[in-house]
């Protein structure tokens, strides 16, 4: 089963974006990932609207955004219109999850939630018939450079087992390096979100990171 390779942006070199959508791009990336946020639901701010409409006409891969703010249903229009492939929510974020999944798929667009470390998946059971990826955090949101939360594995492995009786795929987004590609894609976790555990920052190209990585799935 092919998995997917999401570099996460917010980790690139801005002084040189152009370039760096170029490289990533070349080099084999499925998906590049875009991390919006409010300064509200995350103590911090992530990328713009500039920075997401930059990306996506650089690029005619997947582009997906990760909404890590209160109210996302208001943007979801927003970020459809302006190309976002997939758009992803955090349920406890929004008074009616199910109604703002439907609003993303009535766009034409894959609809996905991005559950925290902490939340158990009783309390997004409802809402697996509803969505196409299921992003799991493994760390906590807000901040790139965190320690990988080793203990959120038996979640991941679990909503793996679940997809038999669902049709999402799993992916997960946090300190991800080779060692846990390589443990994760042999429980059946699809996609794998990347910053500086595994591709930004590297003394090796992207051309010889991402063939790595995917080799090593």
């Amino acid at each position: 089963m092919e998995r997917l390779i999401c570099p996460s942006m917010m980790c690139a070199d801005f002084s040189s974006l152009k370039e760096e959508v170029k490289a990533l791009d070349e080099a084999g990336t499925d998906i590049f990932h875009i991390d919006f946020m409010d300064g509200v639901y995350v103590p911090n701010f992530g990328m713009g609207l500039q920075d997401f409409e930059f990306i996506r006409k650089a690029t005619n891969k997947l582009v997906d955004v990760h909404l890590m703010i209160q109210n996302p249903a208001e943007y979801v229009e927003k970020f459809a219109d302006m190309g976002a492939d997939i758009i992803y929510f955090h349920p406890e974020t929004d008074l009616h999850p199910a109604r703002t999944l439907d609003k993303i798929r009535s766009k034409g667009k894959k609809a996905g939630i991005a559950i925290n470390p902490g939340t158990a998946i009783e309390t997004i059971s409802e809402l697996l018939p509803l969505v196409d990826y299921i992003m799991v955090m493994t760390v906590n949101p807000g901040f790139a450079g965190q320690p990988y939360l080793a203990y959120v594995e038996p979640k991941i492995e679990k909503l793996v087992q679940l997809q038999k009786d669902y049709h999402y795929e799993v992916m997960v987004d946090g300190a991800i390096s080779p060692a846990v590609i390589e443990r994760l894609s042999k429980i059946g976790v699809k996609g794998f979100v990347l910053g500086t555990s595994a591709l930004f920052g590297k003394e090796k190209s992207y051309q010889e990171i991402i063939p790595e990585l995917k080799g090593a799935l």
